[in-house]
């Protein structure tokens, strides 16, 4: 089938006799959805938002958990020419209503009751018309006008689309707009990047080549749906046929994973470097971090192997698998055949234990404002350390100043209601990522950093933080690390450890403390984390080195607006935050004379 639009997406999927095309949890069972009941959902729900007046071209929200509502009316949306405006559901009520009020949505989709109580609060700064509501909930008072239940859109509606409608889907242009999705704002204000059917499609067409996707494979929808890859993500798995199970809160992921047990992980690093950290803070004690220390000397000569796509055969191997590795991939389901990271850098060393336990993670690039792929590693064309190749229909090219600049169907038309932005965001044609990297002499990206988050000394030299956080984060003491150090004379590192661990640490070590400010302060703990800052010290330049160690005794969350949605450290809140003990840490360093 021509990929063109969006919409050809859903007459795929649609068309195919499918009895799991969709599974849910309910009440503690798996629920399947079945083509025709996808088919089904989709038009009554396209069918209702026609009566109340959507157009072609009016906003639509979405804020929602994943579950398979989302995607019903994600494709309602589409198929009448409107455009989907993901919400995070995470987003605090100013947050929600900025991006509501901002893209001019006249009707919003909602999950839960909490999610319709957010909305009612903030909706006199909204242009927000009528409310659909996913779950069955009522509020008391609410004008029932405007107010509608989607389980009646999609049980009392058309059974499949009617020919007005099938020739309205199917009229949609590749330069028609599709999506307003608004960027989770890792460097400033979040704005609303606009991305067409054919930006979409494009990226969709092009970014799985080389992977074996087919119906009868499953995976796992667990990413938030408001962000680029994984709408981009499950609009390409249901494109290829494979079943989505949806799993709306990220803490049920580990049960799911088990019972659902998907073919492909694609995935965010950070969850990646949570199963790390678990897998070694559950090899502690003798004999079993003798056992895991072994297996690991076996996994890293085998690794050159597992890289290039083969399983070996000795009989070190094998019992290293059995006693190690094989419980390691049981604890993702036991079944995974493709593992994907994207959304931000994985790391090589992150990249490196995966591949010596058994696991090739193919590491991919790619920005919302691109839809959102532009390189990917595949099993045919992989090379650890790099995200991959650029995608066939993209051009790449490094400018003078190392950023990446792209161009291709795929880039966006401009940021919603900002065309000075938009002008910014271009240089001669070509998009620019703000991204810093090279392309090495058989075509490989590799992407160092951020331009942005660049840190400039005062001496004038520039260090690259994330790769120095994605080697601490190996570390299963360090839950998040934050390099900063910008027009300073130094850098220095914030880390908010992985408590879990750390607590039991001290109960092992006699260490006696009565809250986790308390324990970050004690002298034992502070050497303990000074060591490990000073081993990763060891690799850097003179320049790079930490200088000082801010331990925190807080977790970094989405929730406390520390991390993104999508798990990606919001550098200047976790700056800003901490603003008054940096201050009194540059001043300290003043008065002592550092190495």
């Amino acid at each position: 089938m021509t990929l063109a639009t969006l919409n050809d997406v859903f007459f795929a999927a649609a068309g195919r006799n499918l009895d799991r095309a969709m599974l849910h949890r309910q009440e503690g069972n798996w629920l399947c959805i079945s083509s025709s009941d996808f088919r089904r959902n989709v038009a009554g729900t396209a069918h209702a938002l026609q009566e109340w007046g959507v157009h072609k071209g009016d906003r639509v929200a979405i804020l929602s958990e994943n579950r398979p509502e989302w995607s019903t009316a994600d494709f309602a949306i589409l198929l009448l020419g409107a455009v989907t405006v993901p919400v995070y559901a995470t987003l605090t009520p100013e947050q929600t209503a900025h991006t509501l009020h901002d893209s001019g949505a006249s009707v919003v989709f909602v999950s839960t009751e909490h999610q319709l109580r957010k909305v009612q609060t903030i909706l006199s700064r909204t242009r927000v018309q009528k409310i659909v509501a996913m779950d069955h909930v009522q509020i008391p008072g609410y004008q029932l006008a405007n107010y509608a239940l989607m389980d009646e859109f999609m049980t009392q509606g058309p059974l499949t689309l009617d020919h007005q409608a099938e020739s309205l889907a199917r009229s949609i242009q590749p330069d028609d707009l599709a999506t307003i999705i608004y960027t989770s704002g890792t460097t400033g204000t979040s704005k609303g990047a606009m991305l067409t059917h054919g930006n979409m499609a494009s990226n969709i067409a092009c970014s799985l080549l080389g992977f074996d996707v087919h119906p009868g494979l499953s995976s796992v929808s667990f990413l938030p749906l408001s962000h680029v890859t994984a709408r981009h993500v499950d609009l390409s798995m249901l494109y290829h046929g494979v079943t989505l199970a949806y799993c709306p809160f990220m803490e049920n992921l580990p049960e799911t994973l088990l019972e659902v047990r998907p073919s492909l992980c694609v995935s965010v690093p950070r969850v990646y470097e949570k199963i790390y950290a678990k897998t070694e803070s559950s090899a502690r004690g003798f004999p079993k971090r003798a056992i895991y220390r072994w297996a690991l000397s076996v996994g890293r000569a085998n690794r050159p192997a597992i890289l290039a796509g083969e399983t070996p055969t000795s009989t070190s191997w094998r019992l290293a698998n059995k006693l190690v590795f094989s419980k390691i991939r049981t604890g993702m389901g036991g079944n995974v055949e493709t593992f994907i990271s994207g959304g931000a850098p994985l790391g090589r060393e992150l990249a490196e234990w995966f591949a010596t336990v058994g696991i090739r993670i193919h590491e991919g690039y790619g920005l919302t404002e691109t839809s959102p792929v532009i390189a990917v590693n595949t099993p045919v064309n992989h090379r650890i350390g790099t995200v991959g190749k650029i995608l066939t229909n993209l051009e790449v090219r490094i400018a003078e100043d190392g950023e990446i600049l792209v161009r291709g169907p795929s880039v966006f038309k401009g940021y919603w209601n900002r065309p000075e932005e938009t002008h910014n965001a271009f240089q001669d044609g070509w998009f620019k990522t703000g991204d810093i990297g090279h392309l090495d002499a058989d075509g490989y990206l590799s992407v160092t950093d951020r331009k942005k988050e660049l840190i400039k000394t005062s001496g004038g030299k520039f260090i690259a933080p994330q790769p120095i956080e994605n080697s601490l984060k190996l570390n299963p003491f360090i839950g998040t690390a934050a390099v900063l150090g910008d027009k300073r004379k130094f850098a220095f590192v914030i880390i908010s450890p992985n408590f879990a661990l750390l607590e039991d640490w001290a109960r092992t070590n006699g260490i006696a403390f009565s809250s986790r400010a308390e324990l970050v302060a004690k002298p034992k703990i502070q050497t303990l984390y000074e060591g490990i800052v000073e081993e990763v010290n060891q690799n850097l330049a003179r320049f790079e080195k930490l200088k000082r160690v801010l331990l925190v005794p807080d977790e970094f969350t989405a929730d406390n607006g520390a991390l993104t949605p999508t798990l990606k450290l919001r550098r200047r809140v976790v700056e800003e935050r901490y603003r008054k003990q940096i201050e009194e840490l540059y001043a300290q360093a003043e008065a002592t004379i550092l190495p």
